[in-house]
């Protein structure tokens, strides 16, 4: 079943892509959520015009993001967290933490665009990486320290 996209879905495809799915996802989840739309023809000419138009606005929402993504490559970000005798947290470093450490630095990020790489077991430096656009990722340095 093809369907054109109205949002960025995470391991689908971004906003104004045309996937496709299986049938029961598309009919029962997708649609009417109003993720996504059937890809008739219609619908296919429309999306090409709103692409069309959309272009010159997705050249300055690209390099705002590529801006934004050269300012977080030089940013480390210190999470505090509860760690016991043995080195290891209490809990799990979050998106929602390290979203609200961006927040501090001046950096508006919604924690869903944003992935832990690797396993956060104890105090040390990890990586998260961020999706700011659909061709514009960074990494973003973290340290997790003791309360």
């Amino acid at each position: 079943m093809e369907i054109i996209l109205k949002t960025d879905i995470k391991g689908l495809g971004y906003k104004n892509d045309l996937v496709d799915v299986k049938p029961g996802y598309g009919r029962n989840y997708l649609i009417p959520q109003g993720f996504a739309v059937l890809a008739t023809g219609s619908n296919k000419k429309i999306l090409a015009e709103n692409i069309k138009q959309a272009a010159h606005k997705a050249e300055k929402i690209k390099t705002e993001a590529e801006n934004i993504a050269a300012k977080l490559a030089e940013v480390t970000l210190e999470i505090k967290a509860k760690i016991g005798d043995s080195g290891k947290i209490f809990g799990k470093v979050t998106t929602l933490q390290i979203s609200d450490a961006l927040a501090t630095q001046g950096f508006d990020i919604d924690r869903k665009k944003i992935a832990i790489t690797t396993p956060v077991e104890g105090a040390g430096e990890f990586t998260a990486e961020v999706d700011l656009h659909r061709e514009v990722k960074t990494k973003v340095k973290f340290v997790v320290v003791g309360e």
